[in-house]
């Protein structure tokens, strides 16, 4: 019973999300701690990561959606508008990092959601 619970596909996408949502936290870090790096290109999510993870959901196979796997890449889209060639703006990842905290704390209220169904079977209380 509570296994099934915990093996819905809604349930594993938002773990899944959660997950993607820590690496680009990391990856938004790295990208402000080398602001000032001659060079450096700025990280995110591979942007293949989200088709990737929109066609397992489709499909609603759990085990596809955990096979998903998240990883960073350069920022192919980010162009450098200094001289050392640096691509990183502090605007926009700060920007970023906001964007990314909502959507995390979203993610973070549907698996919340999810143990509240559970709690309520045990105990009778929400």
């Amino acid at each position: 019973m509570i296994e099934s619970l915990f093996n819905q596909s809604g349930y594993v996408a938002a773990k899944k999300m959660l997950d993607v949502s820590a690496l680009r936290h990391e990856a938004l870090a790295s990208n402000i701690a080398h602001l000032e790096t001659p060079g450096y290109k700025r990280v995110d999510v591979a942007p293949s990561f989200a088709s990737e993870l929109q066609q397992a959901v489709g499909t609603r196979d759990v085990s596809r959606i955990q096979q998903a796997a998240p990883r960073l890449a350069v920022d192919s889209m980010a162009v450098s508008s200094r001289t050392d060639g640096n691509t990183v703006e502090l605007e926009t990842e700060l920007l970023k990092m906001n964007q990314n905290a909502m959507e995390q704390h979203l993610e973070t209220q549907l698996l919340t959601g999810t143990m509240l169904k559970l709690r309520l079977a045990i105990t009778g209380r929400g």
